[in-house]
């Protein structure tokens, strides 16, 4: 990695913004394109790197994991993060959410991020690690007459460090917090990196690149209006938490003393904070009460036509997976990718919603929990909050009975709400000043080949992949094999750019080898 032209060529313009050298200008910040000479005047030092990923992230991950098995050498590329390795921020939301690397991930057993192939799954891989057919046999009965396989995060996350030490990660890993991305006028792009505190003698460093991709992850949690006004008000942010954040104190705390919690959200995560308190009471005889709040109550199957029907019951809609399987390579691939627009917008809305995958276990649990009474549904819409004076918080509940108070020791809250993209400082920028535009769902609008609309800038090219670009013409693109498909697609389109090879069967079949042998490559 070189740096060049780090040296001040001048002075900032007339009525730049006062800055110390090495830092971003007045100038800089506004201009939607910038050219060499201003980076220079501001005394940023620039690093020439072909091809930069920002994020760090899983999605870059297996982005970068796909260049280099194409044959891109570790010199020509460079990840920017804020993070120690790939996994770090979906292992913390996972296990916060009540997956730790003991449990089981909602992910397919072919969805390997480390391992481009597939093979061998998941479920053969443990097969023949515990010496035992059980999980080749639960992929086989699936879903008829068993649950759906899925892996362990722990097997993911071992796996995913595997992998990251036989392309050399790290040693393409550059850490700091991204600033932004902008155009360079003449082609490519200038990402700008706040290295860590004393790490460099200046404050910004400019990664100057022909191809920049972007996989920032979720630009942020979002809370219900009414929890939020309630944390605002009572900065109380110990009796009413979110799902998503450290909340072991709430299981700790029952397990000393009796308590009610009351469960918001009727997804994925609100059915494994519900397990967890169900696990609980059993495992340590408590007396836990749970109180669980349904906006809407899905009695059983329900959705547009028979041929789009989803599985439901007590509250819940059934679904194996984050989205049908024909998501990932059937018909419903094939017919969102012809979708424009409107259409788009209302295909994505018929198969969204929350969902949570049937589960044996819990579904005994809960059945046991409503003939005891202490497991309790409600359907309605919260109209306030309070604390009383014995601590506990009181929803204010509207019902179609009528009006309800209950009283809890916790509200955990699973709702899953996500932040408008325009507030992840790095995709505001590129709104502003990046050419880049909303989908027909607001987020990221992507080309069929992951390009970013918008943002090029010849014979440089910008791509993003993952959470942020929801509602392009590929669903799915926040799963395992979601981030997989797009990183293909980028690569496959930087192949035909002249960076990197396609890879084709010759390759693959060597590569895959070299993957099987653990070969550094």
């Amino acid at each position: 990695m070189s740096i060049g032209s780090s040296d001040v060529a001048g002075h900032p313009p007339a009525g730049a913004l006062a800055t110390e050298p090495g830092d971003l200008n007045e100038q800089l910040i506004n201009s939607d394109w910038w050219t060499d000479d201003m980076v220079q005047a501001a005394g940023i030092p620039i690093v020439d790197v072909p091809f930069v990923s920002v994020g760090g992230g899983i999605g870059s991950f297996v982005t970068v994991d796909y260049l280099r098995i194409a044959g891109v050498p570790v010199e020509q590329i460079r990840v920017l993060t804020n993070i120690d390795h790939p996994w770090q921020t979906y292992e913390y939301l996972t296990r916060v959410s009540q997956i730790p690397r003991p449990e089981r991930i909602r992910s397919d057993s072919a969805s390997r991020p480390d391992n481009i192939w597939g093979f061998p799954s998941y479920a053969l891989e443990e097969a023949i690690r515990d010496k035992s057919f059980k999980a080749l046999w639960q992929v086989f009965t699936e879903p008829m007459w068993a649950d759906f396989y899925t892996p362990r995060a722990g097997m993911v996350f071992a796996n995913l460090e595997r992998e990251a030490k036989r392309i050399r990660y790290w040693d393409m890993l550059v850490k700091g917090q991204v600033r932004m991305i902008h155009r360079r006028q003449g082609g490519g792009y200038f990402t700008i990196l706040t290295p860590p505190e004393g790490t460099s003698a200046t404050r910004r460093v400019a990664f100057r690149s022909q191809y920049v991709h972007c996989a920032v992850g979720y630009p942020g949690l979002k809370y219900l209006p009414d929890l939020q006004q309630f944390r605002v008000e009572q900065q109380d942010f110990h009796h009413v938490v979110s799902a998503y954040e450290d909340h072991e104190h709430v299981y700790n705390q029952l397990r000393t003393r009796p308590g009610t919690v009351l469960i918001r959200g009727g997804g994925i995560v609100a059915s494994r904070v519900l397990a967890r308190l169900m696990d609980d009471r059993a495992k340590y005889g408590l007396q836990t009460q749970i109180v669980h709040l349904f906006r809407t109550y899905i009695s059983g199957s329900h959705g547009k036509n028979m041929w789009a029907r989803r599985k439901g019951g007590n509250g819940f809609a059934y679904q194996g997976f984050n989205y049908p399987k024909s998501v990932w390579g059937g018909q419903l691939k094939a017919r969102i990718r012809r979708l424009e627009g409107e259409q788009r917008a209302t295909a994505y809305k018929e198969m969204g919603g929350t969902n949570t995958p049937w589960r044996r276990s819990w579904q005994r649990q809960m059945n046991e929990g409503r003939a005891a009474g202490w497991y309790q549904v409600v359907t309605g819409e919260v109209q306030s909050m309070s604390v009383r004076p014995d601590a506990k918080v009181v929803s204010v509940v509207k019902t179609s009975s009528g009006i309800f108070e209950f009283p809890a020791d916790f509200i955990i809250d699973c709702t899953g709400l996500e932040a408008d993209i325009a507030e992840h400082r790095v995709l505001k920028d590129l709104l502003d000043h990046g050419g880049a535009g909303r989908n027909p769902v607001g987020r990221l609008d992507v080309e069929r080949s992951f390009e970013l609309r918008g943002a090029a800038s010849p014979p440089g090219v910008m791509y993003a992949s993952g959470s942020s670009t929801l509602g392009g013409y590929f669903p799915g693109v926040d799963t395992f094999l979601g981030l997989q498909v797009a990183a293909q697609e980028i690569a496959d389109d930087l192949a035909r750019r002249g960076f990197g090879r396609k890879l084709g069967p010759g390759r693959s079949t060597s590569q895959w080898f070299k993957w099987a042998r653990n070969k550094q490559i």
